[in-house]
């Protein structure tokens, strides 16, 4: 089975917010089907920090990453993200 690896900019709420912190919530609110490739930091403005997450999740699941999208904007941390590349790997 293939697999599709996904980068998401993820947005912090706030300037304040510990980006450790923000991965490992990350890391935990993801579906049984998602896993996180690799974490890059990226300076955005004003002392803003984006996460950037790579995500791997299946080719043939359904409405994978909207699933993905939907336990990310959960966490009270995550002020907004963006879908950056969708690539099959």
């Amino acid at each position: 089975m293939a697999k599709v690896l996904v980068s998401l900019k993820i947005f912090p709420s706030d300037v304040t917010v510990d980006l450790e912190d923000l991965k490992k919530k990350i890391e935990d609110c993801l579906p049984d089907f998602a896993s996180v490739y690799k974490f890059e930091e990226e300076p955005v403005a004003f002392g803003l920090v984006a996460v950037i997450a790579h995500l791997l999740l299946p080719e043939d699941k359904a409405g994978g990453l909207n699933e993905v999208e939907e336990a990310l904007k959960k966490v009270d941390e995550i002020g907004n993200l963006q879908t950056l590349t969708i690539r099959r790997v």
